[in-house]
């Protein structure tokens, strides 16, 4: 059907078109940028509470999370995130940091300060030597390395304190030391401690190490005390900031840990630029080129989708991160498909001489259920991204969810109402366009045999592999551990690299090149970061280099992540199954696409594993695009069977398959091919992050093609035969 009246529709484009501008722009305004590109530390800590009263347990993540907000605010970080996940757990965002090690211990230090009396029975202290410690005591060794037996109960604790400052002490030559004042409560007891001691040693304890231990010399009634020891100023800074704020009610662990610098940020915004302008730049120039004054309509269309994913990142409030950009330019791609389907069908309305008006009414109409269905599948493997998905996959899978969205609007609506537009000016008579695939006449169902055979070997032979290669097959988020990347100045050995880390106990690690000789990788299973860097410094004194990148994964949190990606690829695989089948009407549709589906997302992983990229959260969102994804062309085809079996009746179930894969065989090749544009820029210009992403595309959707013409339509008939 035409539009009867274009005013409405034009008017909604431009109200649609000045909300997605006045949330976009301006847009570093709008849009915040993520760590993975500005840089900055993600962190996810867990309270241990396992040591804890019962009373107490309860409050303990809700109390360390004001103590780590106040402790930051403090630090002076811009913007901070912190919040509760879960029962026990505590993200924190940290944007534009760059000091790992200073930030690590001012969040993770419990600050847990005790005064307790050093024991005057040299008795005592033998037995204790000897390994024996009597009951109520506890041996400790100080700072400066003197053994000191202690009694348990402490007479004073940090909770009293009132505040605490760096000073300078002048019998130290001006060492830097934290001066202490308590409260009135804490004066009071400090005043009866020291009065009641004099003469004996009182150690200051922090965190159960012994900072200094001096002697009563008299009572102190002024609620004041210093801790000394061999700080530097940063140091005793941080100390006093940590003590002023507050002690942690349980101490905290670090189960996950992401830190970018500025220097990685800032190429990855860089990459990511580039890839999303060459690769747009392919889709526009490819369009204009085949599909002539239609390919400039799409283009306009694709120009609105870009400001469309802006806005709807703008008025969501949303991050945009590294993955979020390949999003971008991956459904931008993916618009493209739904121009490619409607202008393929007003194609064949052309072939049969309808009038220009027809063709364009039908071209839309016949080509909008499969467009609506490929589009929703891929939504479906969006939303279980975004629910299974953390950090950074979360702004993939929101990029794609607004992409695909904006997408069904720019090609369906817009398009058609400047199609439309044009006919009633009298400027459109004709639609021209190139044709580079004609009518084919192949019997693809003749092969089955062979393609079935091929394809079991393929996908059983690359779980083999996946599987055989253990726990190596995963990343640090699968299987925990971390990984530290390193930029230097200039190019490295990778002997001379390799020969120097041999020298400190790193265990079972892998140091290896990424991207360029001047990028080192190194995967521990430990957090090695200070041996490393201190190793580094010593072997290369002439080569600066920066720590650009730690990814620290806790086993636990490894297990979790592994489980839930499993979860989302088993969810998306059932929804999609059961929605094929439910729009078609009948099981053998969505069985035979998800054995279709299965095939390219195993493809995909075989090809993982025979090129030994390690699977990690990244390519869980490439295969869960290519389950959304490669059943597109399957849909299409199965429309297109539908159709036939109402339009023709006089032919053979086998000879009207081949008839559908041949009629859609041209839009197959050039959907799968224009996205594909969009992918080899990203694996050629996204730089090394999002390298393996976009070969899992690569290999997914090629294979996606395949197995749409040889796997999922031969499979229909299998079906119907065993019906029979």
């Amino acid at each position: 059907m035409m539009y009867r009246r274009l005013t409405p529709w034009i008017l909604t484009i431009l109200a649609v078109t000045l909300l997605a501008a006045w949330n976009a722009f301006p847009l570093k305004e709008r849009i915040a940028l993520g760590l993975d590109l500005q840089g900055g530390m993600h962190l996810v800590l867990k309270v241990d509470t396992n040591k804890l009263p019962k009373e107490a347990r309860a409050d303990a993540p809700e109390r360390a999370l004001e103590v780590i907000r106040n402790r930051i605010d403090q630090f002076g970080v811009k913007e901070p995130s912190i919040n509760r996940q879960g029962e026990d757990e505590i993200v924190v965002q940290l944007p534009g940091v760059t000091e790992r090690e200073r930030a690590l211990e001012i969040i993770g230090r419990t600050a847990h300060l005790e005064f307790k009396l050093v024991a005057d029975d040299p008795e005592h202290f033998k037995q204790a030597l000897a390994g024996d410690v009597p009951s109520g005591f506890e041996l400790k060794d100080s700072e400066g390395g003197e053994k000191l037996l202690l009694h348990s109960e402490a007479l004073l604790t940090g909770a009293t304190l009132a505040s605490a400052q760096v000073q300078f002490d002048q019998r130290r030559f001006n060492a830097p030391a934290v001066g202490l004042r308590f409260n009135t409560d804490g004066a009071k007891a400090f005043a009866k401690a020291t009065s009641e001691n004099v003469g004996r040693r009182l150690a200051i304890v922090l965190d159960g190490k012994v900072q200094s231990a001096p002697r009563i010399q008299e009572a102190i009634p002024g609620g004041e005390a210093v801790i000394s020891g061999r700080f530097t100023p940063q140091e005793a800074a941080d100390l006093a900031l940590v003590l002023r704020v507050g002690a942690l009610p349980a101490p905290v662990t670090i189960e996950e840990e992401r830190t970018v610098g500025p220097l990685l940020g800032s190429d990855s915004v860089r990459t990511g630029l580039r890839a999303v302008v060459i690769g747009l730049g392919l889709v526009f120039l490819f369009m204009m080129a085949y599909y002539l004054l239609a390919g400039v309509i799409a283009n306009i269309a694709l120009m609105l989708n870009g400001l469309l994913i802006l806005g709807g990142l703008g008025m969501l409030h949303s991050t945009l991160t590294l993955p979020g950009i390949a999003g971008i330019v991956l459904t931008l791609g993916m618009a493209v498909d739904a121009n490619v389907l409607i202008y393929e069908r007003m194609r064949e309305e052309m072939k049969l001489n309808r009038p220009i008006r027809q063709v364009i009414a039908n071209g839309y109409d016949r080509a909008f259920s499969a467009i609506f269905d490929s589009n929703f599948t891929t939504l479906i493997s969006s939303f279980l991204l975004f629910q299974f998905g953390t950090g950074p996959i979360r702004g993939f899978a929101v990029t794609t969810t607004i992409g695909l969205i904006a997408s069904m609007f720019t090609a369906i609506v817009v398009t058609r109402v400047i199609f439309e537009a044009l006919y009633r000016s009298g400027w459109l008579t004709r639609v021209r366009m190139l044709q580079l695939i004609g009518q084919t006449r192949i019997d693809f169902l003749k092969p089955r045999k062979i393609c079935y055979t091929v394809t079991l070997l393929l996908t059983i032979g690359g779980l083999i592999l996946f599987f055989k290669q253990g726990e190596r097959a995963y990343g640090v988020d699968f299987s925990g551990g971390q990984v530290q990347q390193y930029h230097f100045d200039r190019p490295v050995s990778m002997g001379k690299v390799r020969e120097a880390l041999r020298e400190i106990d790193l265990g079972e690690a892998s140091i290896q090149q990424f991207g360029n000789p001047n990028e080192i990788l190194v995967r521990t299973s430990v957090d090695t970061v200070k041996g490393v860097q201190q190793k580094f410094q010593i072997t290369f004194p002439d080569n600066r280099f920066q720590l650009t990148r730690v990814e620290h994964v806790g086993p636990s949190v490894g297990k979790d992540l592994r489980r839930r990606a499993t979860l989302a690829i088993f969810w998306a695989i059932l929804s999609i199954s059961v929605y094929v089948a439910y729009r078609f009407r009948e099981w053998s549709f969505g069985v035979a696409g998800v054995v279709a589906l299965l095939h390219d997302v195993l493809i995909a992983v075989g090809a993982l594993a025979l090129t030994h990229r390690q699977m990690s959260l990244t390519l869980i969102a490439a295969l869960l695009t290519i389950a959304g994804y490669s059943i597109n062309d399957t849909i299409v085809t199965y429309d297109r069977i539908r159709e036939l079996r109402r339009t023709v009746r006089k032919i053979s179930f086998p000879d009207l398959i081949n008839l559908a894969v041949n009629q859609t065989l041209g839009r197959t090749i050039l959907t799968t091919g224009v996205t594909l544009l969009t992918v080899i820029a990203l694996f050629l210009f996204g730089g090394p992050v999002l390298n393996d992403f976009a070969f899992a595309l690569l290999v997914g959707f090629t294979s996606g093609a395949y197995s749409t013409v040889y796997i999922a339509s031969p499979l229909l008939l299998a079906w119907e035969r065993k019906k029979r």
